[in-house]
């Protein structure tokens, strides 16, 4: 939209804003501030129209308690069935392309409504499936001795793959991923005994890639693009084919590929 001011005219992009128990409206001057601000308004907008349906999801979300024992370390129950919930929300409600008028929404409040509870028993089952491959990673690195540059490596791997906030900020496509990576983690160390050499030489070839890559998320201040992401995913796949080539994975990958995907990031 277009503002006039002191003679001056101005380009803004207005979203929804959470209010919590309602929704805003703000102008922004950045159009990717205001489209991620404008999901979460609209989430809640959608979530405003549903109440009853909500609350009975709250009360019900198969195992809850048992994930949220293996979540303790990262958080509450209650941040862990928040996140289900807005995941289940946006996989009802908000994909692409997003409804801009009453009757497009009203008819995805519909829609949307009729699948929630099935959509939110998936993302529970794959977040509860996460979560015993992250306990059984986490206490593999907690139990291995003697590999102290593997065991660092591998916790700071588990860290950045599952932070308080996996289940929201990681792509939905990506989640199904995570059991397998997380079950790399623990072959990896079940093997490292066995050959630490080969684990050294692995981890030399991999560090310059992963390095790279986050110093260039630190320079863009975590603002991550689509070629980016492919980049992020491709570094873990990078790691099962060297660590784990049992579980596979669904594409070739290797160092020369990678190389090939940095150069078109930094063209």
């Amino acid at each position: 939209m277009e503002i006039k001011k002191a003679g001056q005219t101005l380009i803004g992009f207005p979203a929804l804003i959470d209010g919590g128990d309602a929704v805003t409206i703000e102008v922004f001057d950045e159009p990717e501030v205001a489209a991620a601000k404008h999901r979460a308004g609209l989430r809640r907008l959608f979530a405003l129209q549903i109440k009853d349906a909500l609350k009975y999801l709250e009360k019900n979300i198969p195992d809850l308690q048992k994930m949220a024992v293996a979540y303790m370390p990262l958080g509450t129950q209650e941040e862990l069935r928040t996140q289900i919930i807005d995941v289940a929300l946006d996989r009802a409600f908000l994909l692409d392309p997003l409804p801009t008028d009453e009757y497009a929404f009203k008819r995805r409040v519909e829609e949307g409504r009729g699948r929630l509870t099935l959509i939110a028993n998936e993302v529970a089952r794959l977040a509860g499936n996460i979560l015993v491959e992250y306990a059984a990673a986490a206490r593999k690195i907690k139990d291995t001795k003697n590999a102290p540059e593997a065991t660092a490596d591998a916790l700071q791997q588990l860290q950045r793959l599952v932070p308080k906030q996996f289940i929201a900020q990681a792509p939905w496509g990506q989640l199904a991923h995570f059991p397998r990576y997380l079950k790399a983690i623990t072959l990896r160390l079940d093997k490292v005994r066995a050959d630490p050499a080969r684990d050294a030489a692995k981890l030399a070839e991999l560090r310059p890639q992963e390095q790279r890559y986050w110093r260039l998320v630190a320079e863009r201040k975590g603002a991550v693009d689509a070629r980016m992401q492919e980049l992020r995913w491709l570094l873990e796949e990078l790691r099962v084919s060297f660590f784990a080539q049992e579980l596979r994975t669904p594409q070739p990958v290797s160092v020369k590929r990678l190389d090939k995907l940095w150069a078109q990031v930094n063209s």
